[in-house]
């Protein structure tokens, strides 16, 4: 079946077969129980313009086309039974293009049935803005910073050279590799992040996100799901309203808050830590913690080098605290209601323990002391361990 193909100058747009001669009807086909039709363009335009796409459908977007050519196809259908009657329905649907103050403007318009759009963009653009009112979004190897929006649907970003901004008001985002910062905001819905050169900020209202690397800061909150960043160049700030978060390695501070579940840290440069419910794992912090827990175990591992002052809290369960050899800390520890002197575990000679009212107390210098590490617990047992 033949198609045709749609040539339009910036802000007009008519019907022209491969002869030359004007067609009133483009071409139909079958698929299914819908009638389909096609509508293809393409247009030449400068580099270092913006280019926004308007449309309601499912839309793919692949960079990298040469020439400074912008070509698009349009899928349109509708559910009817005969072709005369799609032919009615869909007579006169075109695709608009049109120049507006340094912007390239490709409109899909609300139309009978539903529009599936296909864009093939030049290298050059300053920017490109991606949005559409229902439907997924899928963009691959765009040099340019992106902005994509959906009404309602995924999110699949390949590659991208620029900074993206991506928001969706319900669906999956997924990102391979963005060589800027990343803003991605769902209302609801899983969160995935290969490779980030600059900064995150990952935001759902409901699901899991999982950062793999970062350059920069990570900023990662979720009404309720697991948070887990790889590797960030910089301070990791994770939230979740359940599930848990787990970072496993920083240059910066880590910040988590959790309201009902566990959190863990592989390595960073200090960690501040609120759970309402949940066991808290700390292994190679080298700065300052600030950490508490209504309800779960501590295990923190500290790591050779510059300690703040710190402290670990928790309202019922177990703290372990391991001490490298070469690292100076002075250690206070008291455990509220405590029924034993055992109820302190200390490797360390010089840090005596002594029963004082309802509290068991162990406080002292180890390796010469340094700054001050207090250690608060209720009922359960506190250890202090040297590490092996």
């Amino acid at each position: 079946m033949r198609r045709l193909a749609l040539f339009s100058a910036l802000g007009a747009g008519v019907w022209w077969s491969p002869h030359g001669v004007l067609a009133d009807d483009p071409a139909l086909r079958r698929e299914g129980g819908r009638w389909v039709q096609t509508v293809e363009g393409t247009e030449t335009i400068p580099a270092g313009v913006g280019l926004r796409v308007n449309t309601y459908g499912p839309v793919k977007v692949t960079g990298g086309a040469a020439g400074g050519s912008l070509g698009y196809t349009v899928d349109v259908s509708v559910k009817t039974g005969g072709e005369a009657e799609a032919r009615r329905m869909l007579r006169g649907y075109e695709v608009r293009v049109s120049r507006r103050e340094g912007w390239v403007v490709v409109t899909v318009p609300r139309g009978p049935g539903a529009a599936a759009m296909t864009l093939r963009v030049p290298r050059g653009l300053r920017e490109a803005a991606i949005a559409t009112g229902d439907g997924p979004v899928q963009v691959d190897a765009i040099d340019c910073p992106l902005r994509a929006d959906s009404g309602a649907g995924p999110i699949k970003i390949g590659r991208a050279a620029g900074d993206c901004r991506l928001t969706t008001g319900g669906g999956e985002i997924s990102v391979g590799s963005v060589e800027g910062n990343l803003r991605a905001t769902t209302a609801g819905g899983p969160i995935t992040a290969r490779t980030i050169r600059g900064e995150a900020t990952l935001e759902t209202g409901g699901g899991d996100i999982v950062a793999d690397e970062v350059g920069g800061v990570v900023r990662a909150g979720t009404a309720g799901g697991a948070v887990r960043i790889g590797n960030a160049g910089a301070s990791v700030v994770a939230s979740t309203g359940g599930g848990p978060i787990v970072v496993q390695h920083a240059r910066g501070v880590v910040t988590a808050r959790n309201a009902a579940g566990p959190v863990q840290v592989g390595a960073a440069a200090g960690v501040r830590c609120e759970a309402a419910t949940g066991a808290i794992r700390l292994n190679n912090i080298s700065g300052a913690m600030r950490v508490s827990t209504a309800m779960g175990n501590i295990m923190a591992q500290l790591m050779a080098g510059q300690l703040a002052e710190s402290f670990l809290a928790t309202g019922n369960g177990d703290i372990t605290i391991v001490i490298p050899s070469n690292l100076g800390v002075t250690i206070r520890a008291e455990n509220e209601m405590a029924d034993s002197i055992q109820r302190i575990i200390s490797d360390f000679p010089g840090i005596p323990v002594r029963v004082q009212g309802t509290q068991v107390v162990a406080e002292g210098a180890i390796n010469g002391g340094g700054p001050l590490l207090r250690i608060s617990g209720t009922g359960g047992t506190i250890f202090i361990k040297r590490q092996q």
